[in-house]
């Protein structure tokens, strides 16, 4: 009896196929991703497909370079940015600096 059991639960690729494919369905459904897989392959390898690789990463690269052409222009704005937020930090340190010394000569009188 327990061999019965083993047999009903034993799976097969092409009896158990995926999509309701059965015995020979499932072979040739088989065999036709093969030969699509094969034909791909030499399809993405030829050189026509060599030439638009090459043209769409030429693409990428000058995007990239626009990108980087943004980025610098951006990062130069927030440095003149930064340095007048410095400036101005520094202009108001002193201004406190000067009212404490006036403060403190004037406690001292």
């Amino acid at each position: 009896m327990s061999l019965r059991i083993f047999d009903q639960q034993r799976h097969h690729p092409f009896v158990d196929a995926p999509f309701g494919l059965e015995g020979e369905q499932a072979v040739v459904a088989y065999a036709g991703g093969v030969l699509f897989g094969t034909a791909g392959l030499k399809i993405l390898s030829s050189k026509e497909a060599k030439t638009v690789y090459a043209h769409t990463t030429a693409a990428i690269l000058r995007a990239k370079d626009c990108v980087m052409q943004t980025v610098t222009t951006i990062r130069e704005g927030a440095d003149d940015i930064y340095a007048d937020a410095k400036s101005i930090n520094d202009r108001r340190a002193a201004e406190a600096e000067a009212e404490t010394i006036e403060d403190a000569s004037a406690d001292a009188e």
